[in-house]
């Protein structure tokens, strides 16, 4: 659907879990997109909230923290700290990156349960679960082991069963028990309370059918669940570490995480709120970016949180006392594959994103991964296919044009943009010209429908038109024989590196701000220095020396990084 009708643009991304690093198949995913899309619509002026946190409760984070002997809240503050730590160094432009372990989100969440619970909105049933006498309550799936129904394998878990690869439900196994200390269990009488997502399909399916521009993943996931019918799913849950029900006589009951962590995306706007100063500042700001129809709400997620970003939370927004916003999109992508295998986190098959900060540059990570992003189907990050993107596109393409342009014009016409005529432009200058306005174009179109890898190929190609027009322009030629035409072809060249600066500056930022600097540039490129961009430079101006933006990565840097990836898989 076209951006016009929309004032504004609030851009989310799934919530990191806090029980570990952050890792390339992560990135590629609900980040990296996220953050690239952000930052077009602040180059182009538009009025854009990208907001995200850590999502810290539930069963796994429990499992870790006491395995080593440390408080839940202690393990997801560490981790928290480091994910942020980690995007920050990425270039992740958040607006607000916030935990749900706040008491903003406490209150946030339990505001929004009870007004769906005083509106009668929510099913109370009563199941069988599994009891730890010995502990004294009730056990969800993962502290739960026992012998597979299917094979007869011991050490199946709650949830599934490694050996033969089925999904369980606890109360299927033989024998259960107690993983934390083997203990025997029964089965005790348990209520909770239920989201009857059937009673939202009709006005689902009339959302998605009114948006066919979406992802064919997105829509084909979502037409399997409602062929089949939504059933009802639990929002609470018997554990102690979570954001607890707000209601009298449930005691130990917390809400189910996939209810209270998306909503971990309006706490966290609260937050951001809350947080800003000035004449016009608003603590209730936030209902403009989530009540307000002018608001366009892009998720941005990898295709296993589908469900829950195009099913299961807007029915809960449906279901609000409250008008909320529901997705306008939401642009979710495939796995990203690890030297042609599945990344996998318990054997350490993975490229960790603190890791790979200590050796290397954040720009050639994020171009690699944008030009190589899972879009339609799995994709496949290789060490020396990082090589080749630095080395062949980011050096050769984009950093050698750029240098040969700055380093000439600082060397023949003292750092200051030569004097321009548009009445001696030549067909060379016109067509150069002509063709990197014709890939502006269709970067910025690509862009709009959340084509990064297709806008990246427009860009790619308005770099080879630069080097061709260099090298057929030839000023290290006409410098010798026609000083005046030398300096025009390097002005075309200056016009042509600015709107490079304008493509590129969403995927390698922190390149891309040094040549906006180095251009003279007026405006932050990144509230709308689009217009500028797209300007004429003027001459006269003085410009900065230049540097060497992406260097070269050789062999002895990368090899060890496979050699550690093969002796992983040997292993």
């Amino acid at each position: 659907m076209s951006d016009r009708k929309f004032q504004r643009t609030l851009i989310t991304s799934a919530l990191p879990y806090a029980n570990g690093e952050i890792h390339l198949g992560h990135l590629a995913g609900a980040y990296l997109p996220a953050d690239i899309y952000a930052r077009y619509l602040r180059l182009r002026g538009r009025e854009v909230l990208y907001i995200c946190g850590s999502d810290e409760y539930g069963v796994p984070i429990t499992l870790t923290a006491e395995k080593l002997g440390i408080s839940p809240k202690e393990l997801v503050d560490r981790n928290h700290a480091s994910i942020k730590d980690s995007f920050a160094r990425f270039g992740m432009s958040f607006d607000n990156f916030s935990q749900t372990s706040r008491d903003i989100h406490t209150e946030t969440s339990q505001a929004f349960f009870k007004d769906l619970f005083d509106q009668g909105v929510f099913v109370q049933k009563t199941t069988d679960q599994f009891y730890s006498p010995s502990q004294q309550r009730f056990l969800a799936d993962r502290y739960i082991e026992g012998t597979c129904p299917k094979c007869h394998k011991e050490g199946a878990r709650g949830d599934q069963c490694e050996a033969c690869g089925s999904s369980l439900d606890p109360t299927e196994l033989l024998e259960p028990r107690n993983v934390q200390d083997n203990s025997p269990l029964e089965l005790r009488q348990t209520t909770h309370w239920f989201l009857p997502l059937g009673d939202f399909q009709d006005r689902l399916v009339a959302m998605m059918d009114a948006h066919p521009e979406w992802k064919d993943n997105v829509l084909q996931y979502c037409r399997g669940w409602f062929q089949d019918g939504l059933s009802d799913r639990a929002v609470t849950r018997d554990l102690n570490w979570g954001v607890p029900v707000p209601l009298p006589d449930h005691e130990g009951k917390v809400f189910y995480v996939w209810f209270e962590a998306p909503i971990g995306y309006i706490s966290s706007t609260r937050e951001w709120a809350a947080a800003q100063t000035g004449p016009d500042s608003d603590p209730e700001a936030w209902r403009q970016w989530w009540q307000d129809p002018g608001t366009k709400l892009v998720h941005f997620i990898g295709k296993d949180n589908v469900f829950f970003h195009a099913v299961m939370f807007p029915a809960m927004l449906m279901a609000h006392s409250e008008d909320y916003v529901l997705p306008d999109n939401v642009p979710a992508n495939e796995f990203l594959n690890l030297e042609g295998q599945k990344l996998s986190t318990s054997r350490g098959f993975a490229v960790w994103l603190p890791e790979f900060l200590d050796q290397f540059e954040p720009d050639p990570l994020r171009y690699t991964l944008a030009r190589n992003a899972p879009e339609t189907r799995d994709m496949n990050f290789t060490w020396e296919g990082f090589q080749a993107r630095n080395n062949n596109e980011l050096g050769n393409n984009f950093g050698n044009f750029i240098n040969r342009v700055f380093t000439f014009i600082h060397k023949y016409f003292e750092g200051v943009v030569p004097q321009w005529s548009p009445e001696v432009m030549t067909d060379l200058d016109k067509q150069a010209l002509a063709d990197v306005e014709a890939d502006l174009a269709a970067w910025a179109g690509h862009m709009e429908r959340f084509e990064v890898k297709a806008a990246l190929e427009s860009c790619f190609h308005a770099g080879q038109v630069g080097n061709r027009y260099f090298d057929e322009a030839a000023p290290f030629k006409t410098r010798k024989t026609d000083m005046d035409r030398c300096g025009h072809s390097l002005v075309v060249s200056i016009q042509i590196i600015a709107k490079l600066v304008v493509m590129l500056s969403p995927v390698v930022p922190f390149a891309m701000e040094k040549v906006w600097d180095w251009l003279g540039m007026q405006t932050d490129l990144w509230h709308g220095g689009w217009d500028e961009g797209i300007d004429r430079i003027p001459a006269g101006r003085t410009l900065g020396k230049p540097e060497i933006l992406f260097p070269r990565l050789d062999d002895e840097i990368i090899q060890p990084q496979i050699e550690r990836l093969n002796k992983l898989l040997e292993e």
